[in-house]
């Protein structure tokens, strides 16, 4: 019997994008959370004595602002190899495009796999075949699959492959390839990196994407972790770990027929609390209101304030544990309600709403006459989780439902 972890996507100190910009964020707790999360990885794997470490790329975030990512890197491999774990790496998208870590020196623990074509690492201990290649740039495009050898008759044969496989939308499509095709090759198990959701494409033989170690936004929720694989006679048995030490949650509440603020606001903070209490580790939330409710017009007159009453009602009962991320509201007035504004100005604003949105020219004049906003704002703003395109009709669109609400109960208040 042996055993071994498959882990991947680590993103060693990636850069935590905007958060400075929250009100109460736990800026340094997240900043330090995927250096955390290897510290976990390294004590699972000394803890249960496996054999060997796979990580299947995206080891580090782009280039470094320093060395100091590198060298922390280095200190928890010695651990590893001091307990005679040995590590095999391949670069993924992120990998290739960090310049400096070609200049790192690795320890005899540690095998990289090259760029230039496939190679295989044999472990005569554990009869193990370990098959593998890099990505040489930050985009690879083709199916680097099909030119690994076939499966070494006698040994048990992984492949380690940073890829798309058959494609997602929120991935780069890097290095697609097959299910078919991987089992061709006859290999025992497939440790596959670059997607962040854990999914399993095939179980014989195994071909799984174990996710990323830890969450880094609202886009990346639920348990993180890796692959605890244990091998007798031949047969794998697989078991996810989760290893991060700060989780991203969305906090779905129906106020369906709800009628009052307070009423509303009971009902977030009991699903807010049910959420928290399924955890042992810190958390961010992104709370999502929705229904036909009489307490609608209020709630949504003035998002700000709800956010921050919900805000405050998570620091008085949950104190650290918890930090609301952002508050959607997707709430409408009970269907009676609709039809208040008949023959005045509401009506006019909500045909015009429905008109606009319908129609694919008069999107594109409305981004159009966003783009010189757009165009002032600061680099921050315009990229990463949460940013808004005005070349992107989806993004207008839901602009525009969000706007209607606020517009719909300025115009009731001046009535």
């Amino acid at each position: 019997m042996f055993s071994f972890i498959h882990a991947a996507d680590i993103h060693l100190d990636s850069p935590m994008l905007r958060l400075d910009a929250y009100e109460g964020a736990p800026v340094e707790q997240i900043r330090q959370a995927t250096r955390r999360a290897l510290d976990n990885l390294v004590e699972l794997a000394i803890s249960e004595k496996v054999d060997f470490l796979l990580i299947s790329g995206d080891l580090y975030d782009g280039d470094w602002k320093d060395y100091n990512t590198g060298l922390f890197f280095l200190s928890r491999m010695a651990r590893l190899a001091q307990a005679g774990i040995s590590v095999h790496i391949i670069a993924g998208n992120h990998d290739a495009a960090n310049k400096m870590t070609k200049s790192l020196r690795l320890p005899e623990a540690v095998h990289r796999f090259e760029s230039r074509s496939p190679a295989t690492v044999r472990l005569e201990k554990t009869g193990v075949a370990i098959h593998g290649q890099s990505f040489a740039s930050a985009a690879v495009n083709r199916d680097l699959s099909t030119a690994y050898p076939a499966a070494i008759e006698g040994y048990f044969n992984i492949g380690m492959l940073h890829t798309c496989a058959a494609g997602s939308s929120e991935h780069d499509p890097y290095a697609p390839c097959t299910i078919e095709g991987l089992k061709s090759k006859g290999y025992d198990y497939w440790a596959l990196g670059h997607i962040h959701k854990r999914q399993t494409l095939c179980q014989d033989p195994p071909i799984l994407f174990p996710g990323n170690l830890q969450g880094r936004s609202i886009r990346e929720t639920g348990e993180k972790g890796c692959v605890l694989v244990k091998v007798q006679n031949g047969q794998p048995e697989c078991q996810f770990h989760p290893l991060d030490v700060f989780r991203w949650e969305q906090c779905e509440v129906d106020l369906g027929g709800e009628k009052t603020e307070s009423g509303a606001m009971e009902k977030i903070m009991n699903r807010v609390s049910a959420i928290a209490s399924g955890s042992d580790i810190s958390m961010a939330l992104r709370v999502n209101v929705f229904g036909a409710c009489p307490a609608h017009n209020k709630i949504a007159a003035d998002p700000e304030r709800l956010l921050n009453l919900i805000r405050a009602g998570a620091i008085f009962c949950l104190q650290d544990r918890v930090w609301i991320e952002k508050v959607k509201v997707d709430t409408s007035p009970p269907s009676s309600e609709e039809s208040l504004g008949q023959g005045g100005p509401v009506e006019v604003l909500l045909e015009l709403i429905e008109e606009i949105g319908a129609d694919p020219d008069q999107m594109r004049a409305l981004g159009s006459y966003l783009g010189d906003l757009w165009a002032k704002l600061p680099p921050e703003i315009k990229s990463g989780a949460g940013a808004v395109s005005p070349d992107d009709p989806g993004a207008i669109a839901q602009l525009l439902d969000e706007v209607r609400p606020l517009l719909v109960q300025r115009l009731r208040i001046s009535e």
